[in-house]
């Protein structure tokens, strides 16, 4: 039984042969189209670019907030802020410290009561 032996050893390097090359397509497969491959690298390298965009564009909102309440400290209180913020926080509109007489007052047109005529 000598054809049996050597049939058998033929087959054994055979299925020996394929699940190497089964294995190493596995891998390369993976390695081409898996979570962390090729593929998932270049998508991973635009969430990068985008996720940099929008931490720089967070940062500069976050400077001019920085700014803003700077602006609103107790000593130094800028008078434009104070008065933007306090615009915001009353629900009616601020009366104007000064008042200019209304005879004073060239641009001021009343409106006649009459309708225009055609």
């Amino acid at each position: 039984m000598v054809s049996r032996t050597r049939l058998k050893s033929i087959l054994t390097g055979l299925a020996l042969y394929t699940m190497a090359a089964l294995m190493v397509g596995y891998f390369g497969v993976n390695a081409y189209t898996g979570k962390y491959g090729l593929n998932a690298r270049q998508e991973l390298d635009q969430e990068i670019i985008a996720l940099t965009s929008e931490l720089a564009r967070l940062k500069r909102e976050r400077a001019q907030g920085e700014q803003r309440v700077s602006l609103l400290r107790s000593d130094r209180v800028d008078p434009d802020m104070l008065r933007t913020s306090a615009r915001a926080s009353s629900s009616t509109t601020p009366i104007r410290a000064t008042w200019s007489e209304p005879s004073s007052r060239t641009d001021f047109q009343p409106m006649s009561r009459t309708p225009a005529s055609s």
